[in-house]
């Protein structure tokens, strides 16, 4: 085994919000180590873009403009969503300017996102090895044994290099290493759909607009790109419906998508390549279960894309550990993390049950159901203030935030 390195802060898991937790705890000050199996690399498709897009509210905006990411990445904004469903006439729309502003968010690629937040931690990585407060240390490998004592967290990798922190937080996914090494029990909701995820090339133009459809099977959501007639799409169905359309040739696809769209953007005039994924809705009871150790993004919870918060919710996570860290050195402090811990849980419940009931209301195709829907949507249409309160929470401008 090599000699032990010794830092403040380890953080497991390099995607956005991982990385991003990574840098504003380098900004605030600590020596932070991070961990990941290998470098991201940029990824795109048949039509150049990325298969794996994410919708980035206003205020995670701004966090990524603070870590110095956001400049290096082309984002697509939206400033309207046009929301209807299958068994309806009611039509929800929500526009920016009715609260002020220019944009209700954008649309950024994956894979370029992430790359960007390395780039950034590559710039504060450490120098020849040495410790200085603000640097990120970069550690690529598997993690063959972590263990937390009283004292310590301490973490060895495969190749026998030997970490010992102060701290850890894990952003280490919805499979989380942490989560599993530590025995951490899930509230997990059990379901029958999953997504397939593509790119499309659009006969009009996506005019800045999310498109979302409620179909009885699951939601159809077509996210505007920055090219304005390629849109990232997400349909959430019945595994059986999905693995069907997985077969399909990439015409009688663009069809069926055609067709569940209503033709509002013309005719579907190519695919890219199609991914299915599984959809899953899931939660920790508590994000700080021991005093060194703090769980976040989709190791914490896991949400339905149909609202587009996954991402988001994680980087508020990052948001409120910069608060708090920057007024107090020793993360592993008694009792630190507990506020911070009931507000994410209360968070995460409320985001899931109203994502749940969202989809039970959507997904029953009674006649009864349908007209309540639609004298529901017409009611909540007239009410510009709930609108609005509604537009600021999904922004991350809200109260709830």
């Amino acid at each position: 085994m090599t000699a032990l390195t010794r830092s403040e802060v380890a953080v497991i898991g390099g995607g956005l919000v991982g990385v991003s937790a990574a840098l504003g705890l380098a900004a605030l000050g600590f020596r932070v180590t991070l961990i990941e199996r290998r470098q991201p690399v940029i990824q795109k498709g048949r039509l150049g873009v990325d298969l794996r897009n994410v919708a980035i509210s206003p205020a995670s905006q701004a966090l990524l403009g603070r870590l110095g990411i956001w400049d290096h990445v082309e984002s697509a904004a939206y400033s309207h969503m046009s929301i209807w469903e299958e068994w309806g006439a009611a039509q929800l729309g929500f526009d920016a300017a009715d609260v002020g502003r220019s944009e209700l968010g954008w649309l950024v690629e994956m894979s370029p996102l992430v790359c960007a937040g390395w780039q950034q931690a590559e710039q504060v990585r450490r120098i020849d090895g040495v410790d200085r407060a603000g640097d990120i240390d970069i550690v690529l490998g598997n993690i063959e044994a972590l263990s937390v004592t009283q004292d310590n967290v301490d973490i060895t990798m495969l190749g026998g290099e030997h970490f010992r922190f102060d701290f850890l937080i894990a952003a280490d996914g919805a499979q989380s290493m942490v989560r599993k090494t530590l025995q951490l029990p899930l509230l997990q909701e059990t379901m029958d759909q999953v997504a397939i995820a593509t790119v499309v090339r659009t006969q009009r133009t996506h005019q800045n607009t999310a498109w979302q459809r409620f179909l009885v099977d699951g939601p159809l959501a077509f996210l505007p790109t920055w090219d304005d007639h390629l849109c990232s799409v997400v349909w959430s169905q019945s595994r059986t419906q999905a693995e069907r359309r997985m077969q399909l040739s990439d015409s009688v696809f663009c069809g069926e998508i055609e067709r569940a769209l209503e033709a509002r953007l013309g005719d579907i005039l190519s695919v890219d390549q199609r991914m299915m994924l599984p959809l899953a809705q899931q939660r920790l009871e508590n994000c700080a279960p021991v005093s060194r150790v703090l769980l976040i993004g989709d190791a914490q919870r896991v949400i339905h894309p149909l609202a587009g918060q996954g991402v988001n919710l994680g980087l508020e996570d990052v948001a409120g550990i910069m608060q708090l860290a920057a007024s107090h050195r020793d993360l592993s402090a008694p009792g630190l993390w507990t506020r911070y811990a009931r507000e994410r849980q209360t968070r995460s419940k409320l985001m899931i049950q109203s994502l749940t009931l969202l989809r039970r209301i959507y997904a029953n195709d009674a006649p009864a159901m349908s007209w309540l829907r639609n004298v529901g949507v017409g009611f909540f249409n007239q009410f510009d203030g709930l609108k609005h309160q509604v537009m600021r929470e999904a922004m991350g401008l809200g109260r709830l935030n």
